[in-house]
């Protein structure tokens, strides 16, 4: 058994440190991955705070993994050793639980996810699940790959679910981290593309990601703007606030969907007769499988979406989790390894 060398948290909402953990040999069914880059994503604290139950401290955070196959365990088919790999929340099924048997696998009862399940990606090297494994396209870099394994692919596979069709008018609320991927995305869908955001200074940076409309919501009510272009077929909720989602469901067309992203604890307001009279729905949608987030990947790989990041090196994890915890990050910081 070798070491490597990690970020650990030992107790809920503690300090980070630099040290190092164990790091077996992979098991069957598992690879080692040396890491190359780590997203920051905001859901670190749940993992870094305590908030979820079986947590094993000290905790390595992350769960936007970019890097390299460095060993294959038993059974491993289809990756050798060289192969660049991403991972994201989803970070292993079980395989048999009545999700996974109907092939529901972001649903598996036993979902393993990175510094949940296993240490994450704050490391220079990591065990996963062969079956967590996305393939990198040659001409994406690990610092973009490694938040659209899960920021990225969460607004990919919203769009494509959405039932919006190439032309349709898709808007974006909340421009985020997110919210700046979901944009690009949607325009190089085919969608019309309506940014809804706080303030007239995000106005030049959603004409810069290719949105056709900008909705300044703190200078217009939401529901008539999107109705005074049509009405959207699709609004994608990247903003984490239940009321400003809620705002939105009158903007949408008959047939129109809210796509629930942004996490809130407060419960939404909506009424029966909201949807019923126009045939509209509010749905959620969790980020996506290995599978999706290959598709996002070569999607991206071939648009040129791209995140707008900031690199930090690993022995900066805590100033990088501080900025992003402050909404300083625009939009997400990258850890890097050197690896």
């Amino acid at each position: 058994m070798s070491s490597t060398r990690a970020v650990l948290v030992d107790e809920p909402a503690g300090v980070f440190r630099v040290g190092r953990r164990d790091l077996p040999d992979p098991g069957p069914f598992q690879v080692r991955i040396a890491v190359e880059a780590c997203g920051v994503c905001h859901t670190d604290s749940l993992m870094v705070g305590g908030h979820l139950p079986g947590l094993d401290f000290p905790v390595t955070p992350g769960h936007e993994i970019a890097g390299r196959v460095e060993a294959v365990g038993e059974y491993v088919a289809d990756w050798t050793p060289g192969d660049r790999v991403a991972v994201g929340w989803f970070g292993g099924h079980c395989g048999h639980c009545r999700f996974c048997r109907r092939g529901a696998f972001i649903h598996c009862t036993a979902l393993q996810v990175p510094s949940w399940a296993y240490p994450g990606g704050y490391a220079d090297a990591m065990l996963v699940p062969a079956s967590a494994l996305a393939r990198i396209p040659d001409n994406l870099s690990a610092v973009h790959a490694a938040p659209l394994a899960c920021a990225g692919v969460t607004t990919f596979n919203a769009l494509r679910h959405s039932g919006a069709g190439p032309g349709d008018l898709v808007a974006i609320l909340g421009l985020g981290g997110l919210g700046h991927l979901g944009v690009q995305f949607a325009v190089k869908m085919g969608f019309e593309t309506v940014v809804i955001a706080r303030g007239e200074e995000k106005r030049a940076l959603a004409e810069e990601l290719g949105a056709h409309h900008y909705i300044d919501s703190t200078a217009e009510e939401t529901s008539p703007a999107l109705q005074a272009l049509g009405g959207a077929r699709a609004v994608l909720a990247t903003a984490g606030n239940s009321d400003t989602m809620s705002a939105a469901v009158d903007g949408l067309r008959p047939d129109g969907e809210l796509v629930v992203l942004g996490v809130d604890s407060e419960p939404m307001r909506v009424s029966p007769l909201q949807l019923i009279d126009h045939t509209k729905g509010v749905r959620g949608r969790p980020s996506g499988t290995s599978a999706d987030i290959e598709d996002t990947l070569r999607f991206a790989a071939l648009t040129g979406v791209r995140p707008h990041i900031e690199e930090m090196p690993l022995e900066r994890a805590s100033d990088a989790y501080t900025r992003m915890m402050d909404n300083q990050a625009r939009f997400r910081v990258v850890l890097t390894t050197g690896v």
